[in-house]
């Protein structure tokens, strides 16, 4: 063999070698790209909080998700047969784990999407890995305005969806409904003051029930551990009022209705889904105080829906335990981004993404679902009314 001959063949092999070794790192991408679907299986990340102060709300969204899967799986999967692999970490209700969790789903597990967190704040500390790595979170039930948009920018958070309606919204059906169907003319509201979640619905109901031809007499402030709401409701008894807003959480809610009652208030009282708790009518000293009390929520465990009924059924068997709204909006998202994937047609972040932007008339457990411009659904708001202290379906208003 020539000295020419063999320097060819050397170059020859070189340009082997280099094709080779560009043709596994195209195969890696292309791998990652599709979410290290091991072939036949597509991971999703699951972040939750599964401890510490709000774990009742990351578990039971878990439990909804997995059981969601389960089923998906069972049926055959997605994209023609592939099977969801769901990653779940705990993040503890911390921001810093929120979104340390993310980033080791994203980077170490290889999700194609994110699910959850469950509140608004670990949600958006949650976010940011996902927009930076451009994979697709969907929380199920943060309701803050600012999960979805920037607040200093006003831009649209490009991978971040949500499944619930944001606060402003059922405040807003909360004033229509007080002013049309219980005929209120004079409310009082008695707010949180150590609250963003309570401050941000008591300032809307407050425009919107005046813009329905309302006025709202008294207005009444408390703190974080609070415990005699006597002095306040005094005032909103002398005020007039022939309705009372409480945007606030389960165990002030309840102890607000007892010592109303105790006054004698007979009014009718409302207030947003930070009611929905099965330890409500204990807070309120039983059951018969809050008949003619209503709230804003996510659903209605009484919907006669067949398929909300058979996922209430599906749920209590798997899990022996009755599902809340955390729930019942969990399973609506891990069947949305079920649908997304197959629509996107392929398990790539960036098509899934497109795919939930455009996602029009899904039809979920909680209500018919169209993602906005805002990445919000455009659904039903369910109006609860406690009778004998069970959850009663009022009414649903679509906004």
């Amino acid at each position: 063999m020539g000295r020419l001959k063999k320097v060819a063949l050397m170059a020859l092999a070189l340009i082997l070698a280099v094709a080779l070794i560009a043709g596994c790192g195209q195969q890696k991408s292309e791998a990652e790209k599709q979410g290290a679907t091991g072939g036949n299986t597509i991971n999703i990340g699951v972040n939750y909080e599964l401890s510490g102060d709000v774990a009742t709300y990351g578990t039971n969204s878990k439990d909804a998700i997995l059981l969601a899967f389960e089923e998906i799986n069972q049926k055959g999967g997605v994209l023609g047969g592939k099977k969801i692999n769901a990653i779940v970490l705990d993040n503890g209700g911390k921001k810093e784990e929120a979104m340390s969790a993310a980033a080791k789903l994203i980077t170490e597990n290889k999700v194609v999407a994110l699910l959850g967190p469950a509140t608004s704040g670990a949600t958006m500390a949650a976010s940011t890995m996902a927009t930076k790595y451009k994979v697709p979170i969907i929380s199920p039930s943060a309701t803050s305005p600012d999960v979805t948009v920037d607040p200093q920018s006003k831009k649209v958070r490009d991978y971040v969806f949500r499944v619930c309606f944001i606060d402003p919204t059922q405040a807003i059906v909360g004033a229509e409904f007080a002013t049309k169907d219980l005929g209120a003319k004079k409310a009082a509201i008695i707010y949180s003051n150590s609250d963003e979640y309570s401050k941000g619905l008591y300032k809307v109901f407050k425009e919107e029930f005046a813009k329905d031809g309302g006025q709202v007499v008294a207005e009444e402030s408390f703190n974080s551990g609070d415990q005699d709401f006597r002095p306040a409701l005094t005032r909103v008894k002398d005020a007039g009022a022939d309705l009372i807003y409480v945007p606030a959480y389960y165990g002030d809610v309840g102890k607000i209705v007892n010592q109303a009652r105790e006054l004698g208030i007979k009014v009718p009282m409302l207030g947003a889904d930070g009611w929905d708790s099965p330890k409500l009518a204990e807070y309120a000293g039983g059951a018969a105080n809050l008949n003619n009390t209503y709230f804003t929520n996510h659903y209605a465990a009484s919907d006669p829906n067949p398929r909300l009924q058979a996922f209430i059924k599906a749920f209590k068997a798997k899990y022996n335990k009755e599902p809340d709204a955390f729930a019942a909006l969990a399973y609506d998202t891990a069947y949305l981004l079920a649908d997304a994937i197959n629509r996107a047609g392929s398990a790539d972040p960036e098509a899934i993404r497109n795919a939930l932007a455009s996602t029009k008339d899904f039809e979920g457990i909680t209500s018919k679902i169209t993602i906005d411009q805002n990445h919000n659904p455009v659904k039903d708001v369910a109006i609860i009314a406690m009778v004998d202290g069970k959850q009663t379906l009022k009414k649903k208003i679509t906004h």
